[in-house]
């Protein structure tokens, strides 16, 4: 091992300026055995540095492998400090576990690590399983001996940490130089040992003689030192002296330190002390001028209204102050929070009575009132209030945080009084809107003496509306109720046809409607921005935009029994869980409280409108549905927007009840039995429907009702034409079918509803397929028996037998041919064209002028059977020479003069 530690020194750690001082051999615990070095070593230079060093032999090399400082070791485990063991771990970054070639070896290195440990770094290091016999503290000498022999003793343990200590350079230089004086000192070392030895003799005695002659030296010195202590004692005399004299000052020092210490401590005391005393003087000091407000302040004026907003906004700062802990034990303190209480209970009385003779005065005046004024359509406007009240809004928001009970009750006045000024206003508004209405009506009355009613009747029954609050139901007036008479004429039809389809009842003009839309529309816009203005003014007055938890106060007093709980009411605490959580339901609320009449009398000005006339309904639901959306473009939630929503669903029903009704008198139509059917009642009456429709919804936004009723009306008119065709006796089928989907088509054509397309396309298509078939129908007539002839022979073609064959036949040969072409000469042929003319002009009616139609297609359809009869004579009978007795030409001249001729 001397050799390897040696080997080591000399390749690895000398050119790294390093010594070795320990060495163990050892093997990685528990995996093949790889052995190799763990050294101890110390730097030549200081700051010494010690570290544990991995070296591992590579051949005859060794070769330094890894590198620890010792100071970053923080345990030594040797596994078992009473038994042999050769393994143990180093703790450092992580653990290392080895195993050592011998137990002795490992002690030794444990041993070497510990002194290192304790005289480089004395760093708590952890030996664990080490016996306490390794561990041997250094001597207790070394620590209070001088400094010089400490380091002997130091280097002394050096040296027996030092097993091999190698030469330095002098030495190796003094060395060689002996050697070389002395040339036998190889081969033979105890001449050379004998020559150092008598040498070393000869220096000791120098020395000693060079002490004896100095001894002269050694006794002045010795008296110096005497001398030297003497004055050592005098200067340790003088010190004493001197620290008593400074132990004085500081105890001096030290009274005055400990008294500038109270100083400083008792003026902070006093500092913090004027501190709160100003926070408190600051923030709850509230002048005269504010208390002479709160007492005594005038809330008529503008100055007197706004030194009370001051002097309430400053008692609220000084009510609210964030106190500290223990402010509140002070009596000056507490006096003054008396005083506040006392300040704000005071000013809030004052301000409930005064407000509450306001909201009382206003409820109670007559003067804005609509009796009193004009009898123009118009509502009276309480902006002048709204300002005047706005100039309280602080006010009301600080009432609302100081006394929230005061605040409502407020509301609550507020809501009842001016609930009954607005329903006074609102009954006149709607009576005069009522009465011009009416009115409408009245002067259509003169226009038309075949109503059954007089102006008297319609007064009291205007009268009789007004009289059961505005409580009217949108059945059929009166007024619509012109019976369904059938008569010759189709004129007076006509006039049946449309008092029955309810689509212009009373024979109001465009003129009578238009006014009634423009009273609708002035009685809405009237009410928009009276609501919009009110409900603004809640918002500011009584500032709900600004807590979205105001509870509603508007909550009236229950009847409760024996137990104190109100029947089928849910608990008080349960109740205010359900309560309003936000201000746009606190403003709902009291809106709704505010104008409780306006739903009732929408409801009764529009069930009035559709009395008069059923048609209203299409007014009101236009002008209706663009209220709605305007206001739901302001805000979806308001007061206006839910009211005007709410009638709207009114409206509609009253317009689908309008379409009911005409789909149902449709259905109960009944055509006379001796008269011609001609356009329907109904027909024409979709027709005007549709026109005014038209002109009522242009640019509307509800288009879908209206596309939705036209669907509903156009299949009823289908189905009730269908219906009547099939059930008329005096006039065709077809000629019923005819005429009334020509109409239609025609209107649907010249109104170009796009939501009727497909309609106005199945119209065109049973007009022409009605046509064609009442064509066909009554050209079998003037042709009777050449019809049956050829339709004949056709028949026997179609049995197989070939086409020249058929004049084989006994029925239908050439003679048979030639006896039913004489029975139709040409003079008969237009006798016969003659009567069917007159017989189409019967069936049809003069509304439609399709005579001229009619008798075109029946010219077509008469040359195309000629054409077809020519043919089959022909292909049955080549070569026969038998013909028509007239021609196509002459065909032509028949029908033309006919019509000419009537």
């Amino acid at each position: 091992m001397t050799a390897i530690k040696h080997a080591l020194q000399r390749d690895i750690f000398t050119p790294n300026d390093e010594r070795l001082l320990g060495i163990v051999n050892v093997c990685k615990a528990g995996k093949k055995k790889k052995n190799c070095f763990l050294c101890a070593t110390v730097t030549t230079e200081r700051p010494v540095q010690v570290k544990v060093v991995k070296v591992k032999k590579s051949g005859d090399f060794y070769k330094r492998q890894l590198t620890w400082e010792l100071r970053d070791l923080t345990e030594v485990d040797a596994k078992d400090a009473s038994k042999e063991n050769p393994e143990f771990d180093l703790h450092f970054e992580k653990v290392y576990r080895w195993v050592a070639s011998s137990t002795a070896e490992k002690n030794s290195f444990i041993s070497c690590i510990w002194k290192l440990n304790q005289r480089y770094l004395r760093k708590k290091v952890e030996f664990v399983n080490v016996s306490s016999q390794l561990l041997e503290e250094l001597p207790k000498a070394e620590e209070s001996v001088p400094s010089g022999e400490s380091q002997s003793v130091a280097g002394g343990d050096e040296d027996t940490l030092d097993e091999y200590q190698e030469l330095s350079a002098r030495e190796e230089q003094d060395i060689e130089g002996m050697m070389e004086v002395c040339e036998y000192a190889i081969s033979n070392a105890e001449a050379f040992a004998e020559q150092l030895s008598r040498e070393l003799q000869v220096l000791d005695g120098a020395n000693i003689q060079s002490i004896m002659a100095s001894e002269k030296q050694v006794n002045i010195l010795m008296q110096l030192l005497d001398e030297a202590l003497g004055e050592v004692d005098t200067i340790e005399g003088k010190l004493s002296s001197y620290e008593e004299m400074l132990q004085s000052v500081k105890d001096q020092m030290d009274q005055i330190s400990q008294s500038n210490r109270l100083i400083q401590i008792s003026n902070t005391n006093n500092g913090k002390l004027l501190d709160e005393i100003q926070f408190l003087v600051h923030n709850m000091d509230l002048s005269k001028g504010h208390i002479r407000a709160l007492q005594d302040g005038d809330l008529t004026s503008p100055k007197g209204i706004e030194a009370c907003i001051n002097a309430a906004e400053a008692l609220l700062q000084c009510m609210n102050v964030a106190l500290l802990p223990g402010h509140d034990k002070l009596m000056a303190v507490t006096q003054q929070q008396h005083l506040f209480t006392e300040l704000r209970d005071t000013f809030a009385r004052r301000l409930t009575n005064h407000l509450n003779n306001v909201f009382v005065h206003q409820g109670h005046d007559q003067s804005s009132t609509l009796s009193q004024h004009t009898v123009e359509l118009t509502l009276p406007k309480h902006s002048p209030l709204h300002r005047d009240l706005l100039r309280y809004a602080k006010l009301m928001e600080w009432l609302k945080i100081t006394h929230r009970e005061k605040y409502e009750g407020l509301s609550r006045t507020y809501v009842d009084y001016m609930s009954r000024l607005y329903e006074r206003e609102i009954k006149d508004f709607f009576e005069i809107a009522k009465i011009k209405m009416a009115g409408t009506s009245k002067e259509a009355k003169g226009k038309f003496a075949t109503l059954p009613r007089k102006e008297s009747a319609l007064k009291q029954e205007t009268e009789s509306l007004h009289g059961s609050s505005g409580k009217l139901t949108g059945s059929t007036s009166s007024l619509n109720k012109l019976s369904v008479q059938g008569s010759n004429s189709r004129r007076s039809q006509s006039s049946s046809l449309l008092d029955m389809g309810n689509m212009s009842a009373s024979d109001l003009d465009v003129a009578d409607r238009t006014k009634f839309d423009k009273i609708f529309e002035q009685v809405l816009s009237e009410l928009e921005p009276l609501c919009l203005a009110e409900q603004d003014f809640i918002s500011k007055f009584f500032k709900l935009q600004q807590h979205p938890t105001v509870l509603p106060p508007l909550a009236q007093p229950e009847a409760v029994d024996s137990d104190g709980i109100a029947p089928s009411r849910m608990p008080p605490q349960a109740e205010h869980r359900h309560s309003l959580s936000s201000d746009k339901d606190m403003v709902r609320l009291m809106m709704n409280k505010v104008f409780q009449s306006i739903e009732t009398e929408l409801n009764s000005l529009i069930a009035l409108g559709d009395k008069i006339d059923s048609f209203h309904s299409l007014y009101m639901l236009v002008k209706m549905s663009h209220h709605v959306w305007t206001a739901e473009n302001v805000d979806p939630a308001s007061f206006l927007s839910t009211t005007l929503g709410n009638v709207l669903v009114t409206v509609k029903r009253n317009f689908d009840k309008c379409i009911s009704g005409q789909i149902r008198q449709m259905e109960e139509v009944k055509i006379s039995k001796k008269s011609k059917v001609g356009i329907l009642p109904f027909v024409t009456g979709f027709e005007e429907f549709a026109e005014l429709a038209e002109t009522i919804f242009r640019n509307a936004e509800r288009r879908g009702d209206l596309d939705k009723a036209y669907v509903k009306l156009i299949r009823a008119v289908f189905m009730n034409v269908e219906k009547v065709a099939n059930e008329s006796q005096k006039t065709p089928r077809d000629v019923v079918m005819m005429e009334n989907f020509h109409h239609i088509f025609s209107t649907l054509s010249q109104l170009k509803i796009s939501c009727l397309d497909a309609e106005r396309r199945e119209a065109k298509h049973k007009y022409t397929d009605h046509l064609q078939s009442y064509v066909i129908n009554s050209l079998g007539q003037p042709l009777e028996k050449l019809n049956h002839f050829f339709e004949g022979v056709e028949a026997r073609v179609a049995q197989g037998i070939r086409e020249e064959e058929v004049s084989y036949q006994l029925a239908f040969n050439k003679q048979e041919l030639r006896k039913v072409i004489k029975e139709y000469p040409g003079k008969e042929v237009k006798k016969g064209l003659d009567n069917l003319y007159k017989k189409v002009d019967k069936h049809l009616c003069e509304e439609e002028s399709l005579l001229q139609v009619v008798w075109h297609s029946t010219q077509d359809e008469f040359i195309r059977q000629y054409k077809h009869f020519e043919d089959l004579i022909g292909r049955c009978y080549p070569g026969s020479g038998i013909t028509m007795e007239f021609t196509i030409r002459d065909m032509l001249e028949y029908f033309s003069s006919i019509a000419q001729s009537h």
